[in-house]
């Protein structure tokens, strides 16, 4: 089971219609940013397309020239492989506006060719900026064993942040021979080697990566197994746990159903109360209609 996101979709609020320039011209426009947690969360606006906005984070110490304390007024920038972006603004209680300019690197197309990557239009460089991933990346995934082929995989590459040390980490936990998108989709549902880690704690060792990945959409979590067993039941498979998770068989409700009378009902039983709408109130209801 595995879910495929667009990320031009659901993580960035691209640009459209943009006329087309080339990937050596400069964007311009104007921003707004705020500092949480040592990173610096930027809305950048392009001044020939005041309703559109592009948001995305980067470490404070990532750029070069920039103080947010009350007051400062001085320029700053983010260099990337993609492109450098300046700013110019003021801040005040550690929240800035002003207005940026992204210069595109122009040896970096080269680069992503050499590599066998078809070249990213403008619009494609300035995000491959923003979310900065690019040459070394692709060549540090390769010796890894994951080859970026294109444009996309590169974006998904950057906004999902899957890493040499990420691959490592999960063929470590037995998933050596994932593909690039398996590894995405893992990344976007939280699969983690400490999540895998946790499972295998609990018996869940070597699943299949469907059943791992269906454990994490459906929020089976080392916890919830615990509860669960704490319950009385210690037996559960991984397909047992996600049905009950799919149908809303919680801790509270077992708890609920049990103090209803239904004290020897198995975990089967409690899914199909869901599946029909049993539950207390409705228990209580057919009680008062037999009276």
């Amino acid at each position: 089971m595995t879910s495929r996101l667009s990320p031009w979709l659901t993580v960035f609020v691209m640009f459209l219609a943009l006329p087309v320039v080339a990937a050596e011209a400069q964007r311009v426009g104007t921003w707004g940013a705020y500092v949480k947690e040592q990173q610096l969360q930027l809305s950048l606006q392009p001044k020939d397309r005041p309703d559109s906005h592009h948001g995305f984070s980067a470490p404070l110490a990532d750029f070069q020239g920039l103080s947010t304390a009350d007051g400062s007024s001085a320029p700053f920038k983010l260099v990337r492989e993609a492109g450098t972006f300046d700013f110019e603004g003021r801040f005040n209680d550690g929240q800035g506006v002003g207005t940026w300019r992204f210069s595109p690197d122009a040896g970096y197309a080269k680069k992503l060719a050499e590599l066998g990557i078809p070249k990213p239009d403008a619009d494609e460089q300035f995000l491959l900026a923003s979310i900065n991933v690019g040459p070394k990346r692709v060549q540090a995934l390769a010796a890894t064993g994951q080859k970026v082929t294109t444009v996309e995989e590169l974006v998904n590459v950057g906004i999902f942040n899957i890493t040499p040390d990420y691959v490592r980490a999960m063929a470590a936990e037995g998933y050596a021979k994932l593909t690039l998108q398996q590894l995405v989709d893992c990344r976007i549902h939280g699969v983690t080697p400490e999540r895998i880690q946790g499972l295998a704690a609990l018996g869940f060792k070597g699943l299949p990566l469907d059943s791992l990945l269906s454990m994490s959409i459906h929020g089976v979590t080392p916890d919830f197994i615990r509860e669960m067993r704490g319950l009385g039941f210690p037996e559960l498979s991984a397909d047992d746990l996600v049905a009950m998770r799919i149908h809303g068989v919680t801790p509270a409700f077992v708890k609920e159903m049990r103090e209803a009378g239904y004290t020897n009902a198995t975990a089967d039983d409690f899914v199909s109360m869901r599946i029909h709408g049993i539950d207390s109130v409705f228990v209580r209801s057919m009680s008062k209609q037999r009276k």
